[in-house]
């Protein structure tokens, strides 16, 4: 039976490492199921596809010739453009901290440490694709989950979120998020008022299993509380039940 899902089918994925033995073994192994793989081994002609390319995701190293990862996610980030909501995945080194938390930081989706299996890469890929905005939508008559009724709208003191266009607002003034800020923060509205596990929240946004000394949630977490600011009066909007996971404090005033 095929491994290919319903969003596989011709994605295009761009990956930037120099390591042209890596890349030829992941082009190879997510071309079979389904992937359009182009590589790039140069971070500034890397970050120039990524710009132009029209990719479903970046597959992007820390250590490149030219621009480093993390100069290239800045810049890519900071562009304006469309492609400043790629999605992506850092490849990072193993056991650097430093690295995956740097990563997160300057808006990477996810972060893999070298070395890792090609399955696991794949399953990073089609979880942050299931998540994201620019996901291919299901085919006519597809099992997969159904999308969100067009009509719905959550509203909780001054933020607005519209699922259907996954547009978010706070006292009418738009916030951009990304695809994980905006499933977090979906997530955590539909329970305002109850607190919502860390292990629901893994489950629901990352689609995966949070392993041990993972920080992703975390860092995703801090920058999503940076962006929506503090509640009127300073109040803080999500706080952390320690051990056990986050509650969105519903406006009582």
């Amino acid at each position: 039976m095929s491994t290919e899902t319903a969003g596989d089918s011709g994605a295009r994925v761009l990956i930037v490492d120099d390591d042209a033995e890596l890349c030829a073994l992941l082009s190879e192994y997510l071309t079979t199921r389904g992937f359009a793989v182009e590589c790039e081994g140069d971070g500034e002609r890397g970050l120039e596809r990524a710009q132009h390319g029209q990719y479903a995701i970046l597959v992007l190293d820390v250590m490149l010739p030219g621009l480093d990862g993390f100069e290239v996610l800045r810049r890519l980030r900071v562009s304006g453009s469309e492609a400043a909501h790629l999605p992506v995945v850092m490849l990072t080194a193993h056991g650097d901290e430093v690295d995956r938390v740097l990563g997160l930081e300057l808006g990477a989706d996810d972060y893999l440490s070298k070395p890792f299996s090609s399955r696991e890469l794949l399953a990073r890929i089609r979880a942050i694709l299931r998540r994201s905005s620019i996901a291919s939508p299901a085919p006519e008559g597809s099992t997969a989950e159904a999308a969100p009724a067009a009509s719905e709208r959550i509203c909780v003191g001054d933020i607005e979120l519209d699922v259907a266009a996954r547009a978010t607002r706070r006292a009418g003034e738009t916030l951009e998020l990304t695809a994980a800020e905006f499933n977090l923060l979906h997530a955590l509205l539909r329970m305002a008022g109850r607190v919502v596990t860390r292990e629901e929240l893994a489950r629901d946004v990352f689609k995966r299993r949070l392993l041990p000394l993972d920080r992703s949630l975390d860092m995703h977490m801090s920058k999503l509380r940076h962006k929506l600011g503090p509640a009127t009066g300073g109040a803080e909007r999500i706080k952390t039940v320690r051990t056990v996971g986050y509650i969105y404090v519903k406006d009582e005033s």
